[in-house]
């Protein structure tokens, strides 16, 4: 296995788990239940999972009026495409 193999599956995983994440806090706050923290929310996207919180705020429509994801969550995955192709290249 390579570190591109490591590295795509880690992200994968992320990105997968920051989609759901947004689906069961949507979930949660329909049902009046506890939620999950926004801080965690964040924690998600900037451990790699910024393409799926992003999608999910949207396929759930959740968070979308807040302004720090709206803005935050794009944010965080230019950043990590930014260095992305740092590194590459």
């Amino acid at each position: 296995m390579t570190w591109q193999t490591i590295v795509e599956s880690y992200l994968l995983f992320m990105n997968i788990i920051g989609f759901f994440l947004m689906g069961i806090d949507k979930k949660k706050a329909r049902n009046g239940a506890w939620r999950i923290s926004e801080k965690s929310l964040f924690l998600a996207s900037i451990m790699g999972g910024s393409i799926g919180t992003w999608i999910g705020m949207y396929v759930f429509r959740h968070k979308t009026k807040h302004w720090y994801f709206v803005i935050g969550m794009p944010l965080i995955l230019a950043v990590q495409i930014a260095i992305t192709v740092y590194i590459k290249y």
